[in-house]
C-alpha cells in the first residue's frame, strides 16, 4: 500500500511538473522589419536637396584610349623597317662573335690535341677512357628570326579609368535627398594615386577632401586615404598600374558614398528581429496579445513611408510592449512553479533588448539589460543564452562610427 501511494505521488509530481513546463512552452519567430536609417547630420525636411561637385586629374575616355592605342599602333608600323634592319645588324655582330668563338674553339683544341699526342700510349687510352682526351667542342651558329610585323589589338578597355568629373560626380549619390538642388554643397578634391614601393611590395594612397557647406555655411572638412595602404606584394614595376589604380579609385568612390550617407542620407535598412512568446491560453492571454501587437506591427514599418503607417505601427507596438512590462511587474523570480517565473521575465528582457537594439534605441535596449543582469543570479540560462546576451551586451556598448 505505502509502495503504491509512493507511485501515485511521484506520478502527481511529474504531471505537475509537465503542466508547468507545457505552460510556459516558449516559442519564437523570426521577423524581418524595414527602417529609414537616420543620418548623422539631420537637414530641414523642405531642405534635402544636394549638388555634387568632383575635381580630380581623370579626363579618360573611350576614343582617347582607342586613339592613343591606334597612334602607338602606327608609330610601330613606321618603325618596323627600322626594327628589322636593326635586328639584321644584330644578328650580322652574333655571327661574327661566333666566328671568332669557333676561331678560338679550334686553336684550344689544337693545342691540346698536340699535347695529348706527346703522351703516352697507356696515357692516352686512361684518359679517353675517363673522358678527358680533347674534344672539339664548337657553340651552335646563331639564327635570324626576323621581328613580326605589329598587329593591331583593341585595347583592353577594363584596364583604364574611363571617367571625368562629370562621371565621378553622377557616382556620388546621398540617399533621400533630391540632386540638383543647392541646399547641400559637397565638393570632393580627389588626388592622382601615388604607387610607392617599400621592401619589393608597392603601397598606394590618393588623398581625397569632402568639404560640405549648407547655405554657403561649411557643415564638415574632412580628408582621407592620405596613408598609403597595401595594394600587392610585388613592387611597382611588375604590376598592371592603371588596372590598380581603376580598383583603389572605385574603393575611394564606395568610401565616399558611404561617407555622405551616413553623414547625409536616409537610407533603408533591413534587419531581423528574434521575438520569443508564450501561446498558451489561461494565465499568458495578455502575453499573447502582446505578441500579436509587437510582431504584427514590427511588419508593418516602412522605409521610405507615409509618415503616418510608421506612427501608427509604432503607437499599437507600444501597446504590446506596455504589456510586457506590467509582466515583469508581476515576477515570482525565486518561485520557478509561478506563472510568472524568471522564464518569463528572461523571454520579455531578451525581447526588449532586441526591438530596441533594431530600431536604434541603445539607450533604452541598455536599461533592459541592466534589469535583466540585476535579477541573473535568479534566471537560469543555457550556453546557447548566454552567448546571445554576450553578443546582445557587445552591440549595446558598441560605438557608432
Amino acid at each position: 500500500m505505502k509502495s503504491m501511494s509512493r507511485v501515485l505521488l511521484i506520478a502527481i509530481c511529474t504531471i505537475l511538473v509537465c503542466v508547468n513546463s507545457y505552460a510556459q512552452n516558449i516559442n519564437s519567430e523570426s521577423i524581418e522589419i524595414q527602417l529609414l536609417q537616420q543620418p548623422k547630420t539631420i537637414l530641414p525636411e523642405q531642405s534635402r536637396n544636394y549638388k555634387i561637385t568632383v575635381t580630380s586629374p581623370y579626363n579618360l575616355t573611350k576614343e582617347d584610349i582607342t586613339r592613343q592605342a591606334k597612334a602607338d599602333h602606327q608609330k610601330a608600323l613606321d618603325n618596323y623597317d627600322k626594327i628589322v634592319a636593326e635586328s639584321e645588324k644584330e644578328y650580322q655582330k652574333k655571327l661574327k662573335e661566333h666566328a671568332e668563338e669557333e676561331k678560338k674553339a679550334k686553336e684550344k683544341y689544337d693545342i691540346e690535341i698536340a699535347e695529348f699526342k706527346k703522351r703516352t700510349l697507356l696515357e692516352r687510352l686512361a684518359m679517353t677512357e675517363q673522358g678527358k682526351d680533347p674534344k672539339l667542342t664548337i657553340p651552335a651558329k646563331p639564327e635570324y628570326y626576323k621581328p613580326s610585323p605589329p598587329v593591331y589589338m583593341e585595347p583592353n578597355l577594363n584596364d583604364y579609368i574611363i571617367v571625368d568629373n562629370g562621371v565621378l560626380a553622377s557616382q556620388v549619390v546621398i540617399t533621400g535627398l533630391q540632386r540638383g538642388g543647392n541646399y547641400l554643397d559637397v565638393n570632393i578634391d580627389i588626388k592622382a594615386a601615388n604607387f610607392q614601393d617599400n621592401a619589393g611590395q608597392t603601397y598606394v594612397n590618393q588623398p581625397v577632401r569632402i568639404i560640405v557647406k549648407a547655405e554657403a555655411v561649411e557643415k564638415s572638412n574632412a580628408s582621407f586615404f592620405n596613408d598609403f595602404e597595401f595594394v600587392s606584394s610585388s613592387p611597382t614595376n611588375n604590376i598592371n598600374r592603371p588596372l590598380e589604380e581603376k580598383k583603389y579609385l572605385s574603393k575611394v568612390m564606395s568610401f565616399i558614398n558611404k561617407y555622405l550617407n551616413e553623414m547625409y542620407g536616409y537610407q533603408p535598412v533591413k534587419r531581423t528581429v528574434k521575438i520569443l512568446s508564450v501561446k498558451n491560453k489561461g494565465s499568458y492571454d495578455d502575453l499573447e496579445k502582446a505578441n500579436i501587437y509587437v510582431t504584427t506591427n514590427l511588419k508593418k514599418l516602412q522605409a521610405d513611408p507615409d509618415p503616418d503607417v510608421n506612427t501608427i505601427a509604432f503607437t499599437n507596438m507600444q501597446k504590446g510592449i506596455d504589456i510586457w512590462l506590467q509582466t515583469l511587474q508581476k515576477i515570482e523570480y525565486k518561485n520557478s512553479k509561478a506563472d510568472f517565473n524568471s522564464k518569463i521575465a528572461k523571454f520579455i528582457f531578451f525581447n526588449l533588448m532586441r526591438i530596441n537594439l533594431a530600431l536604434d534605441k541603445k539607450t533604452e535596449a541598455e536599461k533592459y539589460l541592466n534589469q535583466l543582469q540585476e535579477n541573473l543570479v535568479d534566471i537560469s540560462l543555457n550556453n546557447e543564452e548566454e552567448r546571445e546576451l554576450n553578443e546582445l551586451e557587445k552591440l549595446i556598448y558598441k560605438k557608432n562610427k
